[in-house]
């Protein structure tokens, strides 16, 4: 089987580093007997698909069938959003290209069970994320009515 590999740290925490992710993946293709067909990574937010160059080249290379499997450190380094996330599960389905993750083994799509996981996990992700969003805007609003400044201090201009 040829294994392309995914990985992606986000710019906002400095202290990641892509060996952590790259490392155990090497290590997992190289005991399961598998072929590298080579390493993608972005250093970029999810969200930022105009800058994740390597995961474009990814998909480039799959809708070219080049590789069997993306193996990825945990579903949430691919994908911003269920939509997001189920639109290029189809698109990987329609190439004959299977998607997993190394640390949530229960979500390989090469299965129809896995498939299912699949689905249910990233949509709880993206709910998990509108709660937390939820409760910083709680959060927010009570410090407001509590008379604090939320947010970057006003910059005043002095025109003299």
């Amino acid at each position: 089987m040829r294994v392309a590999v995914y990985a992606r740290i986000s710019t906002a925490d400095k202290e990641q580093d892509l060996a952590t992710q790259l490392m155990p993946l090497r290590e997992f293709i190289t005991a399961q007997g598998w072929a590298t067909y080579h390493e993608f990574s972005d250093k970029v937010s999810a969200a930022d698909i105009v800058h994740r160059t390597s995961w474009r080249e990814l998909l480039s290379d799959a809708s070219k069938r080049r590789f069997d499997l993306i193996l990825v450190w945990r579903m949430d380094r691919a994908f911003r959003s269920v939509l997001d996330a189920a639109t290029t599960l189809e698109r990987l389905k329609s190439w004959g290209v299977g998607l997993r993750s190394y640390t949530e083994p229960w979500l390989d799509t090469t299965s129809p069970f896995g498939e299912v996981l699949y689905y249910i996990t990233v949509a709880y992700a993206q709910l998990e994320r509108s709660i937390i969003r939820e409760r910083v805007k709680a959060g927010m609003d009570r410090a407001r009515k509590q008379g604090m400044q939320i947010g970057r201090p006003r910059v005043t201009v002095r025109r003299g």
